[in-house]
């Protein structure tokens, strides 16, 4: 069974989208999609800096177009060349962070214009809530997730991003992340500070939710057409509606990649393949989940590996995972 997952901010590079260019159709959907959210997606994904993509209220967007074409790309020979012929393909989606976007469009919850849009309105609204006060995110490898998760909490940091295979991400204030710094958990590598402009899935991004849930009220949403599996508690969830209240509450609570991947065992996953940016979520996939295979949609180049590994994982899943 294969798994479809997208990758959250901090995985864009300057110029990663430049080769994708090449490709019959991407230059005209990323103009469309640039038209939609008002942002220039093929300057900020060929031309601009990294600084200038650090920004969140383009991070976010430019991470979305990228991967909903490479997702396109992907399924655009033979049969497979239409949305439907993506889910048909596909045991589950699931993304990190923003790339939960990503992956509620793959799973037909938004169209891709639905969620270009909701996509420029969060980083907006998040990097809004970032320039409230100077906050930050920090990568805590090694140690024992319990201990981990305390030590923070005792330093008033939020675990953020739960991902599994020994990595904990915390958020907090500048002043918490350089105590934490300073004072690491016991049975920790290193603390690595993340390159993003805020405490995302904090409290402190409380006034991007409000934002967004004022948005997502007239979005059209449809039931997802296979299982979406949420940040929020690893459960596959049937309901578009709850899914969007999931994208919207999911700004403001802590990602739960660990139970993500635990859901992806539950449903038999045999393989996962990240969309482009590729490469972060299959990472930690190759440490939690010895025996899956994966694969990086890094470049064009890596699209007949991806479809040889369709071909041999794309299966009907029956059912969600065992309660």
């Amino acid at each position: 069974m294969l798994v479809l997952v997208a990758p959250g901010q901090g995985a864009q590079k300057p110029g990663f989208l430049a080769p994708w260019l090449d490709l019959p159709g991407v230059t005209e959907r990323l103009t469309w999609w640039s038209a939609v959210s008002g942002l220039d997606l093929i300057h900020y994904g060929t031309k601009a800096d990294e600084e200038e993509i650090r920004d969140t209220a383009v991070a976010q967007p430019l991470l979305v177009a990228a991967g909903l074409a490479s997702a396109h790309a992907l399924f655009s020979e033979g049969a497979e060349g239409s949305p439907e012929g993506i889910r048909n393909s596909l045991g589950a989606s699931a993304g990190h962070s923003v790339g939960e976007i990503t992956a509620a469009a793959v799973a037909g919850v938004l169209t891709d214009e639905a969620a270009m849009v909701l996509v420029r309105r969060r980083g907006l609204a998040m990097a809004e809530a970032a320039a409230q006060a100077e906050t930050g995110m920090a990568a805590v490898l090694g140690g024992e997730q319990d201990y981990v998760v305390a030590h923070l909490t005792k330093l008033g940091l939020t675990p953020a991003n739960v991902n599994g295979a020994g990595q904990i991400v915390a958020a907090g204030t500048a002043e918490q992340l350089t105590a934490l710094a300073e004072d690491k958990p016991e049975g920790v590598r290193r603390v690595v500070p993340l390159k993003v402009a805020g405490a995302f899935h904090t409290d402190h991004m409380a006034p991007a939710v409000s934002a967004l849930q004022t948005l997502m009220e007239g979005a059209p949403v449809a039931d997802p057409r296979l299982p979406y599996v949420s940040n929020r508690d690893g459960q596959v969830v049937t309901s578009g509606s709850e899914v969007a209240q999931r994208l919207v509450a999911q700004v403001s609570n802590p990602v739960r990649w660990d139970l993500c991947m635990e859901t992806f065992q539950k449903l038999g996953a045999t393989a996962i393949i990240e969309v482009a940016p590729g490469g972060t979520l299959v990472g930690i996939a190759k440490r939690a989940l010895p025996g899956v295979k994966t694969l990086a949609l890094k470049t064009p180049d890596d699209l007949e590996a991806a479809r040889a590994l369709i071909a041999e994982h794309a299966v009907p899943v029956a059912g969600t995972p065992a309660e």
